[in-house]
């Protein structure tokens, strides 16, 4: 395989690496829940984004918060 046809192939291959798919997205979303409900009251679905770019690609989360949990130090 030469030419063209590998450089397709190679280029198919890349992408398929870079696609995030459903069940991953889903482990992903559950993962950063649990996290972020350690420091934020959170108020509704969270968003994952995920952009590519030329080098990889640029990953966003939004998390909508009703409030922040502040940690006290009990001496």
């Amino acid at each position: 395989m030469r030419g063209k046809d590998f450089e397709r192939l190679h280029s198919i291959l890349m992408a398929d690496k870079e696609e995030m798919n459903g069940a991953s997205k889903a482990a992903a979303l559950a993962d950063f829940r649990r996290v972020a409900e350690e420091y934020f009251e959170t108020d509704g679905e969270l968003k994952l984004e995920i952009v590519r770019e030329k080098r990889g690609a640029e990953v966003t989360l939004r998390i909508p918060v009703r409030r922040i949990k502040n940690f006290t130090r009990l001496n």
